[in-house]
């Protein structure tokens, strides 16, 4: 019989939903992560009294009452509504793109002028089949949005041209007629009271946590200790790379601590020219409505991803598409072994999308 009826590799959203769920049925359950914390990119840095998102800003948002009832049972989250602004030319503009957006980039007062405005741009570029990302946003938006909230801050993002990317990466652009800056149409969104911490204390409270752990550096033995691995770590990696790495794109956050009480006025700031080597700055305190003395920025700079760096987003291309797919395959092969979350299953994940996934597999599980 073996100690564990579960190892979870990775202390994240995804392991730490899992192993909350098979421990109110009686399972033992072991989750270690390589990283010093739990929580993994929603972990949360209290810097002067401010919960710092220390891997960028994250806000909870969901259609599901269910979800929201499910992480509202170990944190009370607040009314934070994500309402980013972006700079352009010393100039500030909502979004997502509504009618206060398109008062600041043409004085239309009427969703009837700003459609016609569009409209005339999108016909104007005689774009019919796009064939490449630039030439699909112009024909969903026209060329001014395109050229001052699109273009720089996706050629930052993913560090190629506009012409260079594929149109498949826009499959639509949100455009709204009416004066409403609340980024997410969902339902329910806000910040946990307190910080993200709480959220993952509680569900992994009375479940052994090892941290700094690496799961490669002792294979055989961790395999030894359970019944069943749950797999949330990077899927190329727990099969040696056998077809070669999957690609990512990287970020670097540079956190200031600054002697004021408001830096921006707001939580979450672009910028969207080319020029400026950043993507944003995130202002913590905003989150949480805070009113401490001093402030915490944190400018958030894309990086091309190279082997050992942290991996963000993944580059769903067709060469790593096709590298995934053979990795999924492999995986299907496995027994006891189960892979989830963002980097098991190479993709972008939502929070919401990452708690339904893992009750999902925790139930059949």
């Amino acid at each position: 019989m073996k100690e564990y009826d579960y190892l979870i590799v990775g202390a994240g959203l995804f392991g730490s939903v899992f192993a909350h769920e098979v421990s109110k049925r009686g399972k033992k359950c072991l989750v270690i992560d390589k990283r010093a914390h739990s929580g993994g990119n929603i972990h949360c840095e209290k810097i002067e009294g401010i919960n710092v998102h220390k891997y960028g800003a994250h806000i909870f948002h969901t259609n599901d009452k269910d979800i929201w009832d499910y992480v509202n049972q170990f944190v009370e989250f607040n009314r934070y509504t994500n309402s980013p602004v972006a700079v352009y030319g010393g100039k500030i503009y909502n979004l997502p793109f509504n009618m206060n957006t398109f008062y600041q980039l043409w004085g239309v007062l009427t969703p009837d002028e700003a459609i016609k405005k569009i409209e005339e741009q999108v016909k104007n570029s005689g774009i019919k089949e796009p064939k490449n990302l630039e030439e699909q946003a112009i024909s969903l938006v026209g060329i001014d949005i395109y050229e001052k909230l699109i273009k720089g801050y996706t050629e930052k993002q993913w560090g190629r041209k506009a012409t260079e990317l594929p149109a498949f990466i826009i499959k639509r652009l949100p455009v709204r007629f009416t004066y409403d800056n609340n980024y997410f149409n969902d339902k329910y969104q806000g910040i946990p009271i307190g910080g993200y911490n709480k959220l993952t204390e509680g569900l992994l409270n009375g479940i052994e946590v090892q941290l700094g752990v690496d799961f490669f550096a002792d294979r055989e033995k961790y395999e030894s200790l359970c019944d069943k691995i749950i797999f949330t770590g990077k899927i190329d990696e727990y099969f040696n790379f056998e077809f070669g790495e999957l690609e990512y794109r990287s970020l670097k956050f540079e956190h200031q601590i600054l002697d004021q009480e408001n830096f921006q006025g707001n939580a979450v700031v672009n910028y969207t020219e080319r020029e400026i080597p950043f993507t944003r700055i995130i202002e913590h305190k905003h989150f949480e409505f805070g009113k401490q003395a001093k402030t915490v920025i944190t400018h958030e700079f894309p990086l091309e991803w190279s082997s050992g760096m942290e991996s963000y987003y993944p580059i769903n291309d067709d060469s790593n598409s096709l590298k995934f797919k053979k990795y999924s395959d492999l995986a299907k092969k496995e027994t006891n072994v189960y892979f989830g979350g963002r980097l098991a299953e190479y993709r972008y994940y939502d929070m919401h999308q990452i708690i339904a996934s893992s009750l999902k597999l925790s139930k059949i599980c």
